[in-house]
């Protein structure tokens, strides 16, 4: 190797080096070129992943604020009869408005598109002042309740406490949900006529 020529050295460098570069380098680099694009492709998919947690997460927000909403209402509006609950409720509210009810009389269920009203005819006896009260209460009440066919008579035998005789017709709502399956059968029958 002494007597070789100069160049031969750099001919065999170059050989070494080119050996080096197609057998090692080449290789590396392609291999550490395929980890970049794979590194790239896992980093959108993560920001990608991100982005739909988010939407996730605000999705479970608004459902979280929906069923809230949702229980408010079911308290307004509830989606099971609950008669006796209310009978007490009001008969509550009666003895503590300093009242009598005379008539408590629930009639059947009258059903419209999405819920169903529950007439309740009521009769009191009291006074003028006590059954302002009563309203008051009824109207601050969880549950949704209208007053229609109202009317004010004195009483024959009157007292202190007994001046008045009011009849009227409380209505309240019960929330009907509908059974998908009902609906689609439902809806080929009415196709056919």
């Amino acid at each position: 190797m002494r007597d070789w020529p100069w160049y031969s050295y750099i001919v065999v460098a170059a050989l070494i080096f080119g050996l080096f570069y197609f057998f090692y380098y080449k290789p590396q680099n392609e291999e550490l070129q395929s980890i970049r694009e794979e590194r790239i492709k896992t980093e959108a998919e993560v920001a990608e992943l991100q982005k739909k947690k988010e939407e996730l997460d605000k999705i479970e927000a608004e459902l979280e604020t929906l069923n809230v909403k949702l229980r408010e209402l079911e308290t307004i509006i509830p989606q099971e009869e609950e008669i006796d609950v209310i009978l007490s409720r009001i008969q509550q509210l009666a003895f503590d408005s300093r009242l009598n009810i005379e008539k408590f009389i629930p009639k059947a269920l009258i059903d419209q598109e999405f819920f169903s009203e529950k007439p309740i005819t009521i009769e009191i006896t009291g006074n003028y002042h006590n059954l302002a009260i009563f309203f008051n209460r009824l109207s601050n009440f969880a549950r949704l309740f209208i007053i229609e066919n109202f009317s004010i008579k004195a009483s024959r035998d009157q007292t202190d406490t007994n001046t008045i005789t009011a009849a009227t017709t409380a209505k309240t709502f019960i929330f009907r949900q509908e059974e998908p399956a009902a609906e689609e059968s439902q809806q080929p029958a009415r196709k056919r006529q």
